[in-house]
C-alpha cells in the first residue's frame, strides 16, 4: 500500500472563504508554484469544479493532466484521471476544520504522487513534503490577501 504525504497550516480566514479560493482553479497559476496552466473542464450541480486540465512546470515535473474533484463544505479530493508524460497516480484532498484557538481555518493537505518513472520512497516523499509545503503556502497567502482586501 502506498504511503501519503500530509501537511497542514492555520489561515486566518473562515473555511468559506479557504474554499472559495481552493474551488478557483482557474486562478491557481497565480498562486500556486509548478502550475503553469488551469483550466476547468466540467462542473457538479453545485457550480463547483467537477473535472479540470492542468499543466504543472515544476523542477522536478513537467506534465498535462486531468483530475477529477469531490466536494464537501469541509472537504475536496481528487484523482488523476489521465496524464500525458510522467505521472502515473496523483490523489490528494484539502481538509478543513477550525482553527487553533476557534480562529481562522486549519487547513490539512494530504497527497500521493506516483511516476512512470521508478523514484526511491524516500525520494517520492521528499518532493511530495516540497509540493505540500509550497501549496499550503501559496494558499495561506492567497487567502489571507484577498479576505483582507474584503475586509
Amino acid at each position: 500500500m502506498a504511503e501519503k504525504t500530509q501537511s497542514s497550516i492555520q489561515i486566518n480566514a473562515t473555511a468559506a472563504q479557504v474554499m472559495g479560493v481552493i474551488a478557483d482553479l482557474a486562478s491557481y497559476p497565480q498562486w500556486s508554484d509548478g502550475i503553469a496552466a488551469a483550466e476547468v473542464l466540467s462542473v457538479d450541480a453545485q457550480g463547483r469544479p467537477a473535472t479540470a486540465h492542468f499543466r504543472i512546470e515544476s523542477a522536478m515535473i513537467k506534465d498535462s493532466y486531468e483530475l477529477a474533484y469531490s466536494w464537501t463544505d469541509l472537504e475536496v479530493s481528487w484523482h488523476l484521471l489521465r496524464a500525458e508524460s510522467l505521472l502515473k497516480s496523483l490523489d490528494g484532498s484539502y481538509q478543513l476544520a477550525p482553527g487553533d484557538g476557534g480562529s481562522g481555518t486549519r487547513v490539512t493537505y494530504t497527497l500521493e504522487v506516483d511516476l512512470k518513472i521508478p523514484m526511491i520512497g524516500m525520494m517520492k516523499r521528499k518532493a511530495e513534503r516540497v509540493i505540500i509545503d509550497t501549496a499550503l503556502k501559496g494558499l495561506q497567502q492567497r487567502v489571507e490577501s484577498t479576505a483582507a482586501g474584503r475586509s
